[in-house]
């Protein structure tokens, strides 16, 4: 008996010893970037190694090409930082990185890729008309995703997840080259929490939503994007993260959270980074506060933090091969940490294009103050492209509303008008984002358009004007919507792109004769305007609107011996307009062909304008 007793007992601690020295193990539970490139322009690398008291160990590299120059730990032990030197001429292949803890050793295999030769890194410029989706609400191509870990769906709640994704976006993509467009934007697609169907709280920066898809599954869109001749835009958000991202258990600092990790939330008065009289102390609490309780605002000016941010957007641009970014609560950020980024982007990748969610609804010397070389910024910002916000709230009214004259507040087209002269302010008209509606406003067509006057001005402006268009889901289709109704309702889902649905507008038979009028309105302006370099390229000359002149607003875009002029009625009556007026881009030329309907116009003489009417006309001689 007492024999068995001690055999059990050396038994159950032999068993013990084992569990000791498996708990005691090296672990690695993540290492970022998951992957990296030999070639790159910035030859340093680092990488965020997570794991159970990892920062006991000691790390070291042998791979012919690469250096492990530092080894940097915080205070919470679980975190290890590791600063390599990849020399230009480095192989690809796959390297071990050993972790040594005393008589404990840890080989983790990380894989140096080949830089990336597909198609990507295009940028986007004049060129193009970017569409912007909210993936939850466009098409349901794969139902089997809807519940992924733990998601529920709940269609009938605008705020819930609707089951859209990245499938459904590519199984539609016919409609999108057929419509014209050249660019497709997503809202963020990075994995969020469950029941975020926005995007717009990341918990985790390497990976794809499974509610959406896989990674597979974006690759393989983004691939038949390119296959069309298309681009693809992603949307980022650096300034913050969401509540459920993974490091929130356990974060590497105690300043990795602006106000030491502490939720103190923001003013949202993003005009206190560009107003030279603004307190400091009102300037900090607007770009450290946290966007909202669940949105935890990162430090930038946290060394580690800023690398691992620039890498993780380095890493999807040639991971995925991207072409452009949308930043979303661009001036939210740390300034010297965005311009910085931008710059190092654009170093890796000169043809790339950055547009900056710059969110002022009036004047356009803030969104001026944010771009690239701007003179009125005595720190160079570095962001390419800005957005307009101020048009964008012009144009819920300026194509519905009477002309005030140019001795009151201006109101109407006059608006438009203005905001135009104010160019003078930026660096580079030509990129800036323009747009009449997007996810967080309320939708274009918010009302009835007896005639389609409004909508097909607004269009038609968008489309012909200086700068980059940017159209929104489902406006080609008269959307309706207030903000103040709620984002769902701004965000409604397109009928067809789920099963079941008793009509698809993905069709023309399963599209109403409203519809079909403005999607084809549309269409035909956004193919005619592939083929016109003098809206895409040429010179904005622009006449004011004033009651004299019919209210109406005549523009022309100049390119060589192309000119196209635009005329717009301000009044809801038909008015007579004396052509003579505007000989300095008529001169020389007889007629005007109207490219939506192929009608020729005789402009020698008087013009009849039909009420809010609008002509975009090819000049002829």
């Amino acid at each position: 008996m007492k024999t068995r007793v001690n055999i059990l007992s050396l038994c159950l601690c032999f068993v013990g010893m084992l569990f000791c020295e498996n708990a005691l193990a090296i672990e690695v539970k993540r290492l970022e970037p998951t992957c990296w490139w030999v070639g790159m322009k910035n030859r340093e690398l680092q990488l965020m190694v997570y794991g159970p008291n990892i920062a006991a160990s000691r790390a070291s590299i042998n791979y012919q090409g690469v250096t492990l120059k530092n080894e940097v730990r915080v205070e919470n032990p679980n975190y290890l930082f590791l600063y390599l030197d990849i020399a230009p001429e480095t192989s690809p292949g796959t390297m071990d990185i050993v972790f040594t803890e005393g008589k404990k050793t840890l080989k983790y295999k990380y894989e140096l890729k080949a830089r990336n030769t597909k198609p990507g890194a295009q940028g986007f410029s004049t060129e193009d008309v970017l569409y912007l989706i909210t993936p939850d609400r466009f098409a349901n191509g794969d139902p089997s995703n809807d519940t992924a870990e733990g998601a529920t769906v709940t269609r009938e709640r605008p705020s819930g997840r609707h089951g859209g994704d990245i499938k459904g976006v590519t199984d539609h993509l016919d409609y999108l080259s057929d419509l014209g467009v050249t660019t497709i934007w997503l809202n963020p697609v990075q994995k969020n929490s469950a029941n975020s169907y926005h995007g717009y709280a990341i918990s985790d920066f390497y990976d794809v939503d499974p509610r959406f898809g896989t990674m597979e599954e974006y690759i393989d869109m983004i691939d038949k994007i390119h296959d069309r001749g298309m681009k693809v835009v992603m949307d980022m958000i650096l300034n913050h993260c969401g509540g459920g991202h993974w490091w929130m258990q356990d974060l590497p600092t105690g300043d990795w959270l602006n106000f030491n990790n502490q939720f103190v939330p923001t003013s949202h008065l993003k005009w206190t980074v560009v107003d030279p009289h603004a307190a400091p102390s009102e300037r900090k609490l607007f770009s450290d506060g946290w966007f909202t309780r669940g949105m935890p605002d990162l430090n930038q000016r946290n060394p580690l933090l800023s690398k691992y941010l620039i890498q993780s957007t380095i890493w999807w641009i040639e991971y995925a091969r991207i072409d452009g970014i949308r930043q979303d609560t661009h001036p939210y950020m740390e300034p010297e940490f965005s311009s910085r980024w931008c710059k190092e982007l654009t170093e890796e990748y000169p043809d790339f294009n950055i547009a900056g969610e710059t969110w002022y609804p009036s004047g356009s010397g803030f969104l001026a103050w944010w771009q690239r070389n701007s003179r009125l910024n005595a720190d160079n910002p570095n962001l390419k492209t800005v957005m307009d916000f101020n048009f964008a709230f012009l144009s819920q009214t300026a194509f519905e509303e009477p002309n005030a004259p140019e001795d009151v507040n201006p109101t109407g087209l006059f608006n438009i008008y203005v905001s135009l002269a104010s160019d003078f302010l930026y660096e580079d008209m030509d990129n800036v984002l323009m747009f009449l509606d997007n996810h967080d406003m309320g939708r274009f067509s918010e009302v009835e358009d007896v005639g389609l006057n409004k909508y097909k001005q607004g269009i038609g402006f968008l489309l012909t004007t200086r700068g980059i268009p940017q159209i929104y889901y489902g406006t080609e289709l008269l959307f309706k919507g207030k903000k103040k109704e709620g984002d769902g309702v701004i965000r409604k889902e397109m009928p067809g792109g789920w099963p079941g649905d008793e009509r698809s507008v993905f069709t023309k038979q399963g599209r109403t004769d409203e519809e079909n009028e403005a999607y084809d309105y549309m269409s035909r302006l956004l193919h005619w305007r592939k083929t016109s370099e003098a809206v895409k390229h040429g010179k904005l000359i622009q006449y004011a609107p004033v009651h004299n002149h019919g209210d109406c607003y005549v523009y022309a875009r100049i390119k060589g011996d192309e000119t196209v002029l635009v005329v717009m009625g301000g009044s809801d009556k038909d008015v007579e307009i004396n052509m003579s007026r505007y000989t300095d881009v008529t001169n020389g030329f007889t007629k005007g062909v109207d490219v939506i309907t192929g009608k020729e116009l005789d402009i020698t003489g008087t013009m009849k304008v039909p009420a809010r009417g609008t002509y975009i006309l090819e000049l002829k001689k």
